[in-house]
C-alpha cells in the first residue's frame, strides 16, 4: 500500500525545470482555476529553488523525484482551502504549500527505502538508481528544507506541523507492524488508521495551513482540515481497490502489487471476513507476501468472487456522505463546489 501521488488529479505535471507550470484540477469556474493555477506555478517556482540550494550533487539528488514529475495535489489542496479565507493569494499559503509538497517528497525518499522499489513516477527510485543511504539522506534534507520555510510561518504553524509529522510517522511505524495473528477487525481497524496517519495527514494538513494563512476562522480551518484527512482516506482506499480490480491497459497498475508485497487492503480484510470457499481459499494463499504469478492471478480471482470490493466502496461512500457534512456550513462559492469535485473524482477512477 503505497501512498499515492494523485495522478490525473491536475491537467499538467511537475517537470522541475523552473519553466514549467504546475496547474490545478479541470475546475468548472475558469476564474478559480486561473488563481489556483497562478498559486501552484508560485509554489512550484519556490519549490525549484528550495531544491537548488547548497551544492551541486546536492540538488541533483534532492531534485530527482521532483523532476520525474507528480501533481502536485497538496499545493493545489492548500490553494482551494485557501479560497475560503479573507486573504487567498497570501505568500504565506505560497510558503504552507511548498513545506507540504517537500514533506511529501521527503516522504517517497523514505518510502521507496522501506519498500525497496525500482522505480517511482516512472524513473528509478533514488535507491535504485544510487544506493538506500543516498536516498535517506536526500529526504532528511528535504525535511531540513521544509523546516526552514516552515519557520518563516510563525511558532502556530510550527506546532501544528509538529503534530502532522508524529501523526505521519506514528502511520508509517503502525504499517511495519505484523499484525497477521490479529482477529480481522482489528487489522481492519489497524488499516484506516495508518491510511489516515499517512496519506491523510498530510492533507489534512494543506486545509487547515490553507485556510489559516489566507485569514480564514478556526472553525473553517478545522473543518478544511477534517475534509483533507478523508479525501486523503477515501483516495487511499480507491486506489486499494484499484490494485486488485483494475484493468492494467486503464489503469496503468500491475495488479496484486500489494498482495506481493504481503500487503492486506482493505477490500481484501473484508473478503477475508467472510465465510465462503473462496474466502477459505484465500486465507490458505495470504499468508505473507505473494510471490508466485501463479497464486497472484488465483488470489485476484478469488477476489472477484467476493464482496470485498463492494463493501470497500460502501465505506468510501460512507467517508463521503461524512465530507459533504463537514463542508456543508462552509460558504457557497466556487471553492465549494470544487472541493465536491474533487472528491468525486477520487470515486470515478474505480472506472
Amino acid at each position: 500500500m503505497r501512498t499515492g501521488d494523485y495522478s490525473g488529479l491536475s491537467s499538467g505535471s511537475a517537470q522541475g525545470t523552473g519553466e514549467h507550470t504546475a496547474t490545478s484540477s479541470h475546475f468548472v469556474d475558469e476564474a478559480l482555476e486561473a488563481t489556483i493555477t497562478e498559486g501552484m506555478r508560485k509554489s512550484e517556482d519556490l519549490l525549484i529553488t528550495e531544491l537548488g540550494r547548497g551544492e551541486d550533487f546536492l540538488a541533483e539528488r534532492v531534485s530527482h523525484l521532483a523532476q520525474a514529475g507528480g501533481k502536485r495535489f497538496r499545493p493545489m489542496f492548500t490553494m482551494l482551502a485557501a479560497q475560503f479565507g479573507e486573504n487567498p493569494e497570501s505568500d504565506k499559503v505560497i510558503t504552507a504549500a511548498t513545506v507540504l509538497e517537500l514533506t511529501h517528497l521527503a516522504t517517497l525518499y523514505h518510502d521507496d527505502v522501506m519498500d525497496e522499489a525500482d522505480k517511482r513516477r516512472g524513473v528509478p527510485s533514488a535507491n535504485s538508481r544510487w544506493d538506500n543511504t543516498v536516498a535517506i539522506l536526500a529526504g532528511d534534507y528535504l525535511f531540513a528544507a521544509a523546516s526552514r520555510l516552515l519557520a518563516e510561518l510563525g511558532s502556530e504553524s510550527v506546532a501544528h506541523f509538529a503534530e502532522t509529522f508524529g501523526v505521519l510517522v506514528t502511520g508509517q511505524m503502525r504499517e511495519c507492524l505484523n499484525d497477521l495473528d490479529l482477529p480481522i477487525e482489528e487489522r481492519i481497524e489497524r488499516y484506516l488508521k495508518v491510511i489516515a496517519e499517512k496519506t491523510g495527514v498530510l492533507i489534512a494538513s494543506a486545509g487547515y495551513l490553507g485556510a489559516y494563512h489566507a485569514g480564514a476562522s478556526a472553525d473553517i480551518s478545522n473543518a478544511l482540515r477534517r475534509y483533507g484527512e478523508l479525501i486523503g482516506i477515501v483516495f487511499q482506499i480507491v486506489d486499494d481497490i484499484i490494485d486488485i480490480s483494475s484493468n492494467t491497459d486503464q489503469s496503468g497498475k500491475t495488479p496484486g502489487t500489494d498482495l506481493r508485497e504481503g500487503v492486506f487492503t482493505l477490500p481484501v480484510l473484508y473478503a477475508l471476513q467472510e465465510d465462503t470457499p473462496a474466502a477459505d481459499r484465500l486465507r490458505e494463499i495470504l499468508v505473507g507476501p505473494v510471490s508466485d504469478d501463479a497464486l497472484v492471478d488465483e488470489a485476484l480471482e478469488l477476489l472477484a468472487q467476493t464482496n470485498g470490493v463492494a463493501r470497500a466502496m460502501e465505506k468510501v461512500n460512507e467517508l463521503l456522505d461524512e465530507s459533504d457534512r463537514v463542508i456543508a456550513d462552509l460558504p457557497d462559492c466556487a471553492a465549494k463546489d470544487a472541493l465536491r469535485h474533487v472528491a468525486r473524482y477520487t470515486v470515478e477512477r474505480v472506472g
